[in-house]
């Protein structure tokens, strides 16, 4: 069995993203008998859906997990839905929508199929913070959250998928006092949490 797991590059001005930390560390290890292939994405409204599809097709994984920096969040937060919209700051190659639809001829919003409930339960069990997020906002995690939703329904793929969004890390949050942050440490810890119960 094998793990899509994808995180972002650092975007909105910031030194680093998490995530990247996190996927890039665990690329290729073997968690719970799972492969896990670890692919960083650019944070680009007319690239990231794209390139996101073409690891889908090459490696067939059995569940995709996309994790995501929510700044100023301070628990672990497994989405619960993304909507076909478009919204937000310019993307690191300056392209900026309002409120546009990420597909047009789509659905309004696809659900995860992730076992958000018994991530978020798991997550407690090891003390680490959490709660099912009811929006994943209209950026990029909820434009690429979208895409493979809507990807494996209209396929009828055998594969499950969904977001989780993060905290900062604590290198965030040396230039920003007010950020929450958790070590990189007990991030990844959660992230293996989360890929325990796929």
């Amino acid at each position: 069995m094998s793990i899509l797991l994808t995180g972002f590059e650092a975007f909105l001005g910031m030194t680093s993203n998490p995530t990247e930390v996190i996927v890039r560390s665990l690329d290729g290890e073997t968690i719970n008998g799972k492969k896990i292939i670890g692919k960083v994405l650019p944070v680009d409204f007319k690239k990231t859906s794209s390139i996101i599809l073409e690891h889908i097709n090459d490696y067939q994984p059995s569940a995709v997990i996309s994790l995501g920096l929510a700044a100023g969040r301070n628990r672990i937060t497994p989405e619960r839905i993304a909507i076909n919209c478009m919204d937000g700051e310019p993307d690191n190659s300056g392209n900026q929508y309002d409120g546009q639809k990420i597909l047009e001829d789509a659905p309004d919003a696809y659900f995860s199929t992730l076992p958000i409930k018994n991530m978020t339960a798991k997550l407690l069990e090891h003390n680490l913070p959490a709660k099912i997020s009811n929006t994943a906002g209209t950026y990029l995690c909820n434009q690429t959250m979208f895409t493979v939703r809507h990807h494996i329904e209209t396929n009828k793929l055998d594969m499950i998928s969904g977001f989780v969004h993060i905290p900062a890390h604590h290198e965030l949050a040396l230039s920003n006092p007010k950020l929450p942050s958790w070590s990189v440490k007990d991030l990844e810890e959660a992230v293996r949490v989360i890929i325990g119960e796929i």
